[in-house]
């Protein structure tokens, strides 16, 4: 593997596709992840623009996602949403409850219960402390300080 190659994964729901506005369409149902057709979700605002620029640094690039296990058709929703609106990263989606068990460099996330904070890499906490733009800029400058 190249020395400023990285391995990147990026969750989904609130992270690439905007799950909060498609559940606020629907705001009676106590379960929107059990009823939305996941394929159908907006991207969020700046995603698409900043996953091509990682790309195009020359990462390798990973969907890590969580679908609802009360509503498998969302796994293959979240498939077609993957290969409509990122189709570079067809092919390159895990589905996982144990975000802890991937093996990479940075794992871009927006929330801490399914084992984020004991991936063994650097967790980018999305929403919280980090933005596409902040995402954007940190990979860059990881890439940077491994170049020297």
């Amino acid at each position: 593997m190249e020395k400023n190659k990285l391995t990147i994964f990026l969750d989904m729901d609130g992270v690439l596709a905007n799950f909060e506005k498609a559940a606020a369409q629907i705001p009676d149902v106590k379960r929107p992840d059990e009823v939305l057709d996941f394929s159908t979700f907006e991207p969020m605002p700046g995603a698409i623009d900043a996953v091509e620029k990682i790309i195009a640094m020359g990462h390798d690039v990973f969907i890590a996602t969580t679908p609802p296990w009360n509503n498998p058709a969302a796994w293959g929703q979240k498939r077609d949403w993957i290969e409509k609106h990122l189709p570079k990263l067809k092919r390159k989606m895990f589905l996982t409850h144990r975000k802890d068990l991937l093996k990479g460099d940075i794992l871009v996330d927006d929330s801490t219960y399914r084992g984020q904070y004991d991936f063994d890499g650097t967790f980018m906490h999305f929403g919280k402390h980090f933005d596409w733009d902040m995402v954007v800029n940190t990979i860059e400058q990881i890439t940077k300080l491994q170049l020297n």
